[in-house]
């Protein structure tokens, strides 16, 4: 038989004691092992750079979706911009290259289509879309990328 605990099981009977299997959870999770335990929406351990452009790709999502909802339109290149934007937030923030690409296509996107429509969107929204790709493009995030990022 295995070794005594201080408890008095032994260890097969530790791992299953109280008719649950233990697989590695913790209070931290409530008991769900790690492996099934959901992505991060925002990684505070990022550099800020990619922290902040995080932040905005989320954002965009947001007004975005309240623009769609005010001019009553929520279909087509609007929708597969919220999607990229959420997307591609949540890919960075677990460290995933797909969510890099991602944010990367969503926010060179807007702003190849505003130069397209000779900055139609206003100043605001020009200075927002180059600071999000500029954030996303810096030595720092892409040195954190190909370090980091699986």
């Amino acid at each position: 038989m295995g070794t005594r605990s201080a408890t008095g099981l032994d260890e097969r009977s530790r791992a299953t004691w109280g008719g649950r299997q233990n697989l590695g959870g913790s209070w931290q999770t409530g008991g769900v092992p790690r492996s099934l335990t959901t992505g991060h929406w925002f990684a505070s351990s990022q550099p800020p750079t990619l922290q902040i452009a995080v932040a905005l790709l989320y954002w965009n999502a947001l007004l975005g979706f309240l623009f769609g909802l005010i001019t009553g339109g929520i279909a087509g290149l609007l929708m597969l911009l919220l999607v990229a934007d959420i997307a591609g937030g949540y890919g960075v923030a677990n460290e995933r290259k797909w969510g890099y690409v991602v944010a990367l296509v969503a926010s060179l996107l807007p702003l190849v289509l505003l130069i397209v429509s000779g900055f139609s969107g206003g100043v605001f929204n020009v200075l927002f879309e180059i600071a999000l790709v500029a954030l996303l493009l810096h030595p720092m995030s892409r040195r954190y990328y190909k370090i980091w990022f699986r």
